[in-house]
C-alpha cells in the first residue's frame, strides 16, 4: 500500500502531438504532470510519415479541405467541427514552425506540399517522409525546457478516480518498482493514442492498447463510433518487420499497386485508382489477396528517378534496403493493417467529455472530425488543433480545488503474485486473432456474433484475473485490450449499414440516416 501522491493543476496521459501540445499550452497557466508509458518520444506521432494537412496555398481553400474531409468521412463528419479545425490549421502550423519544425520548402521558399488519397489539392506539409518524428522531437524539447511541466516516463495509468461524475485523479503503476502511485489534478487529459494492438497486423507502436478509451469507459464517459477502424492499405510485408508503414505519399507521387501477376488493379475498383480513400484501397487489396491467394500485393515506384526517390523518401528507402528491398529497382510487398481509430471517447472540439474535469484529445477522442473514415494527414492536424483548444478550455478548471484527500491509497486487497503469466500472453494473442479474423476489413453478422461471444467470455475472465492477482503492466494493457475489443464489436453490431471503414457484407449499402453509435457503461447493450 502506497501513500505517495502527486499533485498538479493538469494531469496528461500520453506524449504524442495532442498530449504535448496540451501540456505546453496549459503550462502557461499552471502546473502540468505528463505521464507516459515508455519514453517521452515513444508515440504514434513519431511514426507518422506522410505529414500534416493544412490550407497554406493560395490555390487551395478551407472549403475544399472541409469538403474533402466530409466526403472521405462518408458524410458522418460533424460539419461545424470540420470547418473549425480546418480554419484553425494555419495558426497551429505557424506555431509548429516557431518550435523548430522545418517543413520542406520549394526553391522559391514556399512549402513543398504533398498530395495524398482523398485530397483534391496538394496540401500536405511534410519533412521528407519522417514528419511525425520532427514534430515529436520539437514538442518534446519544448516540454523538457518548460519549468512548469514534470515528466513521469515508464508509468502506466491503471484507473481514473471519479467522484460524483467528476474526474479528480488516477492510479498509476510505476513500471520499475511495481508501485501504484496516486495522482490528483484539477483536470485530467487522456491523450493515449489508438487501439492498433487489438489486431494482429498494425502500423501502431506496441503500446497502442487503447488505455485512455478503456479507462474513460470504466469511468462512465460515452464512447462513440468504435466500429470505424481504418486499415492502412500498405504495411510492408516482410518477416523481419511487422509494423512498418509505407506512406500514402508514395501513391500521391505516382506509385501504383500491382498484383502478383504484375498487373495494376486499382482502376477497376475506383475512378481515382491508387488515390481513392483508404477504406476503398484497403478493401480492394483484401479482395485481390482473397481472389489470388497471394500473401501480398506490391507497391511500385521503381519507374521514378532513383535519386529523386531516395531524396523524397529517405527513411522508407533505407528501411526497405536494410531488409533487402531496393525500392528504386523493385516493387514493395505490402498488406493492409490496422492503422487508425476514427472513434473514441465522445467529445466536443475542445476535448470535453461528459465526465466533469475529464478531457480526451487526439486519437483517443471522437470529435466528429473524421467521420467514418479519416482523410489522410488529418490526424496530426486534429491533434494539434484540439490539443490547443482543450488547453484553453481546461484553464477554467483552475477555479476548482485539487481533491487529493478524496483519493484513497491503492489497496491490492488479497491479490497475490500471478502464478502463470503465460495466461496473459496467450489471451492477448487470442483476442488479436479473433479481432483480425472476425472484425477486420470485411465483416458479417455471423462473424460479429462469434467475436462477441468469445470476447465477452475472455473479458470477464481477464477482469477476474485482474482482481485476483497483483497488477503488472502487461495485465493492465490486456485488461484494456479486452475492453476495447468488446467495444469495437458492440459498436459494429449496432451499425446496420456499411459506411467508410466499417464494411458488413450482410449490409453492404449506406443507410439514409447519419448517426453516431454511442455506448455508455450500463447502456447500449446489443
Amino acid at each position: 500500500m502506497s501513500n505517495e501522491i502527486e499533485e498538479s493543476d493538469f494531469l496528461v496521459f500520453g506524449s504524442g502531438i495532442a498530449g504535448l501540445t496540451f501540456a505546453l499550452k496549459a503550462a502557461e497557466f499552471g502546473t502540468v504532470n505528463v505521464v507516459t508509458k515508455l519514453k517521452l518520444t515513444d508515440s504514434a506521432t513519431r511514426l507518422a510519415q506522410g505529414g500534416i494537412a493544412a490550407v497554406v496555398s493560395e490555390d487551395d481553400s478551407f472549403e475544399s479541405h472541409a469538403e474533402d474531409t466530409i466526403r472521405v468521412g462518408c458524410g458522418l463528419c460533424h460539419r461545424d467541427v470540420v470547418e473549425q479545425i480546418v480554419a484553425d490549421a494555419p495558426a497551429r502550423i505557424k506555431e509548429l514552425v516557431e518550435l523548430g519544425v522545418d517543413f520542406c520548402k520549394t526553391d522559391d521558399g514556399s512549402f513543398d506540399l504533398g498530395l495524398e488519397g482523398g485530397h483534391s489539392h496538394r496540401r500536405v506539409l511534410h519533412v521528407k517522409d519522417h514528419t511525425g518524428k520532427n514534430i515529436e522531437e520539437a514538442l518534446a524539447q519544448a516540454v523538457r525546457n518548460s519549468g512548469n511541466i514534470r515528466l513521469f516516463e515508464n508509468h502506466i495509468a491503471v484507473n481514473l478516480v471519479v467522484k460524483n461524475n467528476e474526474a479528480i485523479g488516477a492510479y498509476v503503476l510505476q513500471r520499475e518498482t511495481g508501485q501504484v502511485i496516486r495522482f490528483a489534478a484539477r483536470a485530467v487529459i487522456l491523450a493515449t493514442g489508438g487501439v492498433g494492438k487489438v489486431f494482429l497486423y498494425t502500423s501502431n507502436p506496441k503500446h497502442a492498447t487503447g488505455d485512455g478509451i478503456a479507462m474513460a469507459y470504466r469511468a462512465g464517459a460515452t464512447i462513440a463510433n468504435m466500429e470505424f477502424i481504418q486499415f492502412h492499405p500498405t504495411l510492408l510485408y516482410h518477416h523481419k518487420l511487422h509494423s512498418f508503414l509505407i506512406s500514402e505519399a508514395l501513391r500521391g507521387e505516382g506509385a501504383v499497386l500491382i498484383g502478383k501477376d504484375g498487373e495494376r488493379f486499382m482502376p477497376k475498383y475506383h475512378p481515382k485508382a491508387e488515390l481513392a480513400p483508404r477504406d476503398i484501397v484497403a478493401r480492394a487489396i483484401d479482395a485481390e489477396l482473397k481472389r489470388t491467394g497471394a500473401d501480398s500485393v506490391f507497391l511500385d515506384i521503381s519507374f521514378k528517378d532513383p535519386d529523386w526517390v531516395k531524396d523524397r523518401f529517405p527513411a522508407i528507402y533505407e528501411t526497405c534496403k536494410n531488409v533487402g528491398i531496393d525500392i528504386t529497382k523493385e516493387p514493395i510487398p505490402v498488406v493492409p493493417g490496422a492503422h487508425y481509430c476514427c472513434g473514441g471517447v465522445y467529445t466536443d472540439i475542445s476535448g470535453h467529455t461528459d465526465v466533469k474535469g475529464l478531457y480526451a484529445i487526439g486519437e483517443t477522442a471522437c470529435t466528429g472530425f473524421h467521420g467514418a473514415n479519416r482523410l489522410a494527414s488529418n490526424s496530426l492536424l486534429e491533434g494539434v488543433v484540439v490539443g490547443h483548444n482543450a488547453a484553453m478550455a481546461a484553464v477554467e478548471r483552475l477555479k476548482s480545488p485539487i481533491r487529493s484527500g478524496e483519493i484513497e491509497p491503492w489497496d491490492p486487497g488479497e491479490a497475490t503474485d500471478p502464478d502463470e503469466l503465460v495466461i496473459i500472453s496467450h489471451t492477448w494473442d487470442e483476442i488479436r486473432r479473433i479481432m483480425t479474423n472476425y472484425v477486420g476489413i470485411v465483416r458479417s453478422r455471423k462473424r460479429l456474433i462469434r467475436a462477441r461471444n468469445r470476447i465477452d467470455f475472455i473479458r470477464r475472465e481477464i477482469e477476474q484475473f485482474y482482481w485476483d492477482f497483483k497488477i503488472t503492466p502487461d495485465l493492465v494493457e490486456l485488461r484494456n485490450i479486452a475492453t476495447v475489443a468488446e467495444l469495437i464489436v458492440r459498436h459494429a453490431r449496432m451499425r446496420r449499414e456499411s459506411r467508410g471503414a466499417h464494411y458488413n457484407q450482410d449490409n453492404p449499402n449506406e443507410s439514409d440516416q447519419l448517426v453516431d453509435t454511442l455506448i455508455k457503461k450500463g447502456y447500449g447493450e446489443v
